[in-house]
């Protein structure tokens, strides 16, 4: 490790222009996507701003971490999907629960009800074919001013990468999966 002196003169200057909803996307193949978005999510609740998450892989019914203490919060969270692919019965129903769940999330981009709105996972049921990217990057250009989008998930599709105005790519270094650990309750679930 190299020892740095710390800066003593702000490092850049504060732009001028006009504050705005922002589109997020969390994407790449390292940990930490979703983590970032709730993150994100309870920084705006703590702030009193009303947000809303949809998770497009989760099923309705999923008690993980992150739904134990949005549930506690008051943040809305809803699971829109049939879990992960390798893990459906009917790929067609997984399809179906995708675009129904889209019509939620579109209309409630589109309302302007909400500060926040997080996609979580969304880019699954993009590159699977399953949702049609022009609807969503539509309703990305048409969202009312003030109303924030934050995406996640692997392979975020160029189109939206390129609409988007912050991009964060995590890259995995190194994962406890990879040395044969298992899934720990309250890191990845």
């Amino acid at each position: 490790m190299q020892i740095e002196t710390p800066p003593t003169e702000k490092p850049y200057e504060k732009p001028e222009g006009e504050r705005r909803g922002l589109v997020i996307v969390n994407t790449g193949d390292g940990k930490g996507k979703s983590t970032s978005a709730f993150g994100l999510a309870m920084r705006a609740h703590g702030r009193g701003k009303p947000v809303h998450i949809y998770q497009f892989m989760k099923v309705p019914s999923a008690r993980f971490g992150e739904h134990r203490i949005f549930e506690q919060l008051g943040i809305p969270i809803e699971g829109l999907g049939d879990g992960f692919s390798w893990k459906s019965q009917d790929l067609e129903r997984s399809a179906q629960l995708a675009r129904d769940g889209w019509v939620k999330a579109r209309n409630a981009i589109l309302s302007g009800e909400f500060f926040l709105v997080v996609l979580d996972e969304i880019t699954y049921p993009l590159i699977y074919g399953w949702l049609p990217l022009q609807d969503v990057l539509d309703t990305l250009r048409q969202r009312p001013r003030e109303v924030h989008v934050c995406l996640t998930g692997r392979r975020c599709p160029p189109e939206i990468i390129e609409l988007a105005d912050t991009v964060t790519e995590m890259t995995m270094v190194k994962h406890a999966f990879q040395a044969g650990v298992p899934a720990q309750r309250g890191i990845e679930d």
